[in-house]
């Protein structure tokens, strides 16, 4: 189901505590003697630290109830600034909207070979996804289960995961090959104490994983049921829209910026609004006035014409056409004319975030340099454009002078979208 709003004129830019009686029942098993066979196998996937579910801390659940959904965007206030600024807001999103749920970490071609690995973190949660010597494709978390140094760091090739601080030694496939001078341990089993898996899935080009520990498992999941929770009926659009595995990469750029993770995303989801205003150059290669907005479960996709037919210049960027997906919750989609860019936006804290561009090029061109660098240099443009006015907002959000805002409602339907899906996500 779709929500089709094809009037705006601009576009935007893109390249509960425990009883006394059960602490007690606690201690006693694990000071049993048995008490270590009986931890790693009755708790297998150890448990994260979570915020109750049903007693969010008063000031965070507080602050959820200072937005209304159910308001339609013409009568709505935004989000108040607390939820850009309050870490304990942060704190809750983590547990859950981001470790809930399929996210996008990567692309397929980081672990395209047996024997490839890459790391991550997101939040708290540092991890690994890998390619077994059969091709089997793994994730995990990225720390030793000895005392919790992490394993690997950055990409490239392993043949195994060999702990720095005691050589501890994990296969690719999780398993614990050796503990290093544990001579005397008792009630210990070498084949319980494994990496613990993440559950992880691909699509098209995309890595994804699940970080919930509900829902933890060693096999990789399936590809449609995957598609189906983390598109909905936005697939088939993405798919038929040039979103594939056929384009070839180029290359990755990252960026550390001075606002809140939903800044950004606010930013990308105003609807075009401000490009005619603060990206100039962008502005004058697109249609503005063909501006349309889809609406679906948890993704929003935006279109337009591109500006540029007819032009005897031959440098075109961004082609005929463009459409730009947002996959809630911080996963942009951009494939305009041969290139496809993706932005990947990680909460560092509540007033900063990374932002990972990775860019994908129709194979056809990937030697031309002239023109790789030439779009680059326009993308990168953009984006300091728009690091400008994010870092911007974050400052005036912090100041005493603002707490909500209003949509306008022809152009950031998007964006109403979103703080309704987070809003959905946080009272659960």
């Amino acid at each position: 189901m779709s929500i089709i709003l094809n009037n705006p004129p601009f576009f935007r830019s893109r390249s509960s505590s425990s009883s006394s009686s059960s602490s007690s029942s606690s201690r006693s098993i694990l000071n049993s003697r048995n008490s270590h066979t009986f931890f790693h196998r009755r708790c297998r996937f150890p448990r994260r630290t979570t915020l109750n579910s049903f007693s969010a801390p008063g000031e965070a659940a507080a602050l959820l109830h200072q937005f209304n959904p159910r308001i339609p965007i013409e009568q709505a206030l935004t989000p108040p600034s607390s939820w850009y600024t309050d870490p304990a807001f942060l704190a809750l999103e983590l547990d859950r909207v981001f470790y809930r749920g399929w996210q996008a970490v990567g692309y397929t071609e980081q672990v395209k070979d047996p024997r490839d690995f890459f790391t991550g973190r997101l939040g708290n949660v540092e991890f690994v996804v890998c390619r077994d010597n059969s091709g089997k494709l793994h994730a995990f978390h990225n720390v030793c289960r000895h005392h919790a140094s992490l394993l690997a760091y950055g990409s490239g090739q392993k043949s195994c995961f060999v702990c720095p601080y005691h050589a501890w030694t994990y296969g690719l496939d999780g398993a614990l090959l050796k503990a290093t001078r544990i001579t005397g341990i008792k009630d210990f089993s070498i084949t319980e104490f494994g990496l613990i898996p993440l559950r992880i899935a691909t699509w098209g080009p995309f890595v994804l994983l699940n970080i919930d520990n509900e829902t933890s498992s060693q096999h990789e999941a399936d590809n449609k049921t995957v598609e189906n929770e983390w598109l909905g009926s936005s697939s088939d659009i993405l798919s038929n829209g040039g979103i594939d595995s056929s384009l070839s990469y180029v290359c990755r750029r990252e960026y550390t910026i001075e606002c809140n993770w939903k800044v950004f995303c606010d930013n990308y989801l105003d609807g075009g609004y401000h490009v005619p205003y603060a990206h100039r150059g962008l502005a004058s290669g697109l249609e503005l006035e063909s501006y349309s907005t889809m609406i679906f479960e948890r993704v929003s996709i935006q279109s337009c014409e591109g500006g540029t037919k007819g032009n005897e210049d031959d440098f075109d960027r961004l082609g005929s056409k463009a459409l730009y997906a947002f996959i809630y919750p911080n996963f942009m989609i951009n494939r305009y004319g041969p290139w496809m860019d993706t932005n990947l936006v990680l909460p560092l804290g509540a007033r900063k975030c990374r932002v990972i561009f990775d860019y994908f090029l129709d194979a056809s061109l990937k030697d031309d340099k002239a023109f790789i660098e030439k779009s680059l240099e326009d993308s990168e443009r953009v984006q300091m454009e728009d690091i400008m006015l994010c870092e911007g907002v974050q400052r005036g959000l912090e100041s005493p002078a603002y707490r909500s805002g209003r949509y306008a409602p022809t152009v950031e339907m998007a964006m109403h979208h979103f703080h309704c899906l987070l809003h959905q996500d946080l009272i659960q």
